[in-house]
């Protein structure tokens, strides 16, 4: 036997199964609690988590013979990171195992929005039959912004294809990017460009709070914002005031500041989010499809074989 594993999240089973096969004794326990797995760590060479909690220097400390963590999902913002690398545990995430599903549900939301169908749909619901307060805007012809090149960054970009739209993506961190999908550009080309602004990048300290108003205002013209990275990225109260100054023409946020009940509703923010008929919410759920269940199991046993 390799070792065991902890999974401490909702995981398709191909993840067990294989790891399984590989020789390691896997303990699936989706229930179990930050202070269990804190008592039972010790016990293992590997941990598997989607969102349920953090991975901290306290979790990591205590698992002493912790070889792999294994992110089930994109993005290792949940895990600390620096106190991984020191005691050199390897750490796997499922990036490639959710692009389709961020990539089509960036679509939705950017349907949504230029058509006002939250608005519409409530509006005809309630009795209301009105046309020229919900005329929409066409895609064809717009300019849409990619903020991060990377594998969310770049489904959105094929999904882009076809609504005979101009792409551009700046990405700090890469360049000679540009393919059949987007042309590679600089932030003050997608600032006088952009009719759409879609953003695919890490939460890091820089890009914690990002977009607010000074961000904003780097814009030559209104536009439309989607978020489905990290909900920390963009301050809420000041996309709100951006909204009622007409400098954001609306926003698909999949991700918030703050996440889940009642935390959320305790913020001084909520009630105006929940009533701006321009805004499109859905509760963090992009990468999470039934397609992207399994996808995300099979890249991280794809991974796990790997470090083998």
């Amino acid at each position: 036997m390799k070792g065991k594993i902890l999974i401490v999240d909702d995981l398709h089973p191909y993840f067990k199964e294989t790891a399984q096969q590989m020789g390691y004794q896997v303990d699936d326990c989706p229930r179990i609690s930050r202070e269990e797995t804190l008592a039972r760590i010790g016990e293992y060479v590997g941990i598997a988590v989607r969102t349920k909690f953090r991975i901290d220097q306290q979790l990591i400390a205590a698992g002493k013979q912790l070889q792999f963590i294994a992110r089930a999902g994109a993005g290792l913002d949940n895990i600390d990171q620096i106190a991984a690398a020191e005691r050199n545990i390897v750490l796997l995430a499922a990036n490639e195992g959710n692009y389709d599903a961020v990539g089509e549900h960036s679509m939705g939301l950017l349907l949504m929005l230029l058509n006002h169908l939250r608005k519409a749909d409530a509006e005809v619901r309630n009795g209301i039959w009105d046309r020229e307060g919900n005329r929409g805007y066409e895609l064809a012809g717009k300019t849409v912004g990619i903020v991060g090149y990377g594998f969310m960054g770049q489904s959105l970009a094929r999904k882009l294809q076809g609504f005979n739209v101009k792409v551009l993506a700046y990405d700090k961190y890469k360049s000679g990017f540009t393919d059949t999908f987007a042309t590679e550009a600089d932030m003050p080309s997608l600032c006088e460009q952009a009719d759409i602004l879609s953003l695919h990048i890490p939460l890091t300290e820089e890009t914690r709070q990002m977009v607010g108003k000074q961000y904003i205002e780097q814009f030559k013209k209104p536009f439309f914002l989607l978020n489905t990275a990290r909900g920390e990225i963009v301050n809420t109260s000041e996309l709100l005031e951006q909204i009622d100054a007409g400098r954001i023409l609306g926003a698909g946020l999949d991700v918030l500041e703050v996440e889940k009940f009642p935390a959320l509703q305790a913020q001084d923010w909520y009630s105006k989010l929940i009533h701006n008929t321009k805004v499109v919410l859905s509760p963090h759920v992009a990468g999470w499809t039934f397609d992207s269940y399994r996808k995300i199991s099979e890249v991280l046993a794809k991974k796990l074989s790997q470090i083998q």
